[in-house]
Parts: structure tokens; C-alpha cells; sequence
């Protein structure tokens, strides 16, 4: 029993003599153990930052999603534009070749008529009122 009993105080005292021999660790040592320690979490937060910047960011999926959008609705636009230019187009020619058209822009719009027609204007029927109310009630006896 004596065997063990010296053998738990000799282990005793090994014990504290080697930590007051070893050194403290050093603020990089410390360091490069809480990085070893965590670096699987800051693997997986990287990885979300990085998800995330993808999805939300700048040049993200809903950004382009966006973008995308836009760029359909100023197809349309240009389509738009590109088939009234057509017409418009249309109508230059059929100016500058029909004179039957420019017969009817005479007579619809300017009002004129050929020499020895008479014109009889009609006004349209529902928009003028059967009976005219006077201008200025106040006036009238």
C-alpha cells in the first residue's frame, strides 16, 4: 500500500511541476486552436453569406429575374412601336401614290369641295341638345 500511496504523490507532484514548466500558449497559437476548433462553422457561414449574396445581391437571381422582366416589357414596347411605324409608313405612301386619299383628307378634314358641288352639313344626331338652353339665364325676362 505504501507502493501506492508514494506512486499518487509522486504523480501529484509531476503534475504541477510540468504545467509550471510549460509555457502559456501564445495569442497565435491560441488563436490558430479556436480557428482549427471552428472552422467547420465558419465554412457553413461563408457558405450562407454566399448563398444569400447570390440569391438577394446585386447580380442575384432576382435581380436577374428582374432585369429579365424588364427587358420583355420593352420588347413589347418596341414591337409596339415598330408596327405603328409600319402603319405610319403605310400611310405615307398611300399619301404620296393615291390621290383618292388625298382626296378624302380634303373633303373630311380641310372641308373643301370640287368646283359646282354643293355640300350640305349635317350635324350628328344625339350630340346637340333639341331644345338650347340660353347662355346667360340671368339675361332673360
Amino acid at each position: 500500500m505504501d507502493r501506492k500511496v508514494a506512486k499518487e504523490r509522486a504523480s501529484r507532484r509531476r503534475v504541477p511541476e510540468e504545467s509550471s514548466e510549460t509555457k502559456p500558449a501564445g495569442l497565435a497559437e491560441q488563436m490558430q486552436q479556436f480557428l482549427r476548433r471552428n472552422l467547420n462553422w465558419f465554412l457553413v457561414a461563408g457558405f450562407v453569406l454566399l448563398l444569400l449574396q447570390d440569391i438577394f445581391g446585386t447580380h442575384g437571381v432576382l435581380a436577374m429575374r428582374r432585369t429579365q422582366l424588364q427587358a420583355r416589357e420593352v420588347q413589347k414596347e418596341i414591337n409596339r412601336l415598330n408596327e405603328e411605324n409600319h402603319k405610319l409608313q403605310n400611310r405615307v405612301d398611300h399619301l404620296k401614290t393615291d390621290p383618292a386619299t388625298l382626296e378624302g383628307i380634303a373633303r373630311d378634314e380641310m372641308h373643301l369641295k370640287r368646283p359646282g358641288e354643293l355640300v350640305f352639313p349635317i350635324a350628328p344626331t344625339g350630340s346637340a341638345p333639341a331644345n338650347p338652353k340660353p347662355s346667360n339665364p340671368s339675361k332673360n325676362p
